[in-house]
């Protein structure tokens, strides 16, 4: 079933790629943040079949952004008329702005398909949720699409293959989520507060983090619910749940800290399975699976790190062990993905090709 799912990926990849024929154009809402940025370098390095992108952001509105591909651009301010101008509409907005505006511009002359960064409508019983090498086939094509929380996907990329060899009952999360997640403010606070220190030994105070980032760890991302678990950590819990179509006593648990790295989320796991689960045999399963670099070498010092898994298109797995916990039922390992990418952007741009391999034929 993985090998199936992964081969009809590529061949989709393959078509929207390598066609002569292309969408008239993409447009990417909130261009000028750190994911918006990230989905017009994606649509560029991978080739995206489109004539031309059209960029829309308020504060940027008027700035001229030179590209490869597609030439000067200039950004727009956003309404719903350019919107549906576009075939594709990609979504680095607020979930405010999600909430107002998604469903009113998907459709219309162009059948405009909308996928949503935000997690305003992920959650929603007619919205799917998507990792297209999961759960892409079918829902591509949507009116409306949401892309999951960036802990969420780059998570779901090692547990997904696992869980249809063996099947999960528990998972157990602990995530390094870098200054990126909170955007470009929040990696340019981080840096800021470094050369402060690094000039005087002080940094200012934070207006992004709740507490001082340089040289601390944060164990808290976003708000506390009354579970006293943290919506962060519960959007892991429920969204793994939709996108896996994870079965009620399959349970999901997660702490999430933010820690002074500038890109690329870790995940510490562990997995209880149904199936036995013998860690070599699970490594080697991962080797095969595609958007997965196993980087698994401790006599090597070879382990997944965010230092390296930045600006990475895989998400590195490694540290994989036999649990002690629950022994042949169970395996811990560590992951590092890029969260902009793997976890943001380039998750919108892959539902994005499937969507246009679709539409184009």
């Amino acid at each position: 079933m993985l090998g199936l799912r992964v081969a009809s990926h590529r061949i989709a990849m393959s078509r929207a790629a390598s066609t002569t024929a292309k969408l008239g154009c993409v447009g990417i809402f909130g261009s000028s943040g750190a994911v918006g940025v990230e989905m017009l370098n994606c649509l560029e390095n991978r080739d995206f079949p489109t004539e031309k992108v059209r960029l829309f952001a308020r504060r940027a509105a008027g700035q001229v952004v030179e590209t490869k591909k597609f030439g000067p651009i200039t950004v727009e301010p956003f309404s719903e008329e350019a919107a549906q101008e576009c075939d594709i509409a990609l979504l680095a907005v607020s979930g405010n702005f999600s909430k107002e505006y998604a469903r009113k511009i998907a459709g219309g002359p162009k059948n405009t398909i909308v996928i949503d960064n935000s997690s305003a409508l992920r959650y929603d019983d007619d919205i799917p949720l998507v990792v297209p090498e999961i759960n892409g086939e079918g829902n591509c094509t949507k009116p409306v699409i949401s892309n999951p929380n960036c802990t969420t996907a780059v998570g779901a990329m090692a547990l997904w293959p696992l869980h249809l060899k063996y099947g999960l009952k528990k998972v157990l999360m602990s995530t390094y989520q870098a200054a990126s997640g909170a955007g470009a403010e929040g990696m340019a606070e981080l840096e800021a507060g470094v050369k402060s220190y690094a000039k005087d030994g002080t940094v200012p105070k934070p207006e992004v983090f709740a507490h001082q980032l340089p040289f601390n760890v944060i164990p808290q991302i976003d708000a506390f619910q009354p579970n006293g678990y943290t919506k962060e950590e519960m959007k892991v819990a429920w969204e793994l749940k939709k996108i896996f179509s994870l079965p009620e006593d399959v349970k999901v648990a997660c702490t999430a800290v933010r820690v002074p790295t500038l890109r690329a989320h870790s995940e510490s796991i562990t997995i209880e399975t149904e199936k036995p689960i013998p860690a070599d045999e699970a490594r080697e399963l991962l080797r095969s699976a595609f958007g997965v670099k196993v980087v698994d070498e401790p006599g090597e010092l070879l382990y997944p790190m965010p230092i390296n898994a930045a600006f990475k298109d895989d998400v590195e797995v490694g540290r994989i062990r036999q649990s002690l916990v629950f022994g042949d039922h169970g395996i811990e390992f560590f992951v590092s993905g890029d969260q902009l990418l793997r976890g943001a952007a380039l998750n919108a741009v892959i539902i994005a090709e499937q969507a246009a391999a679709s539409r184009l034929g």
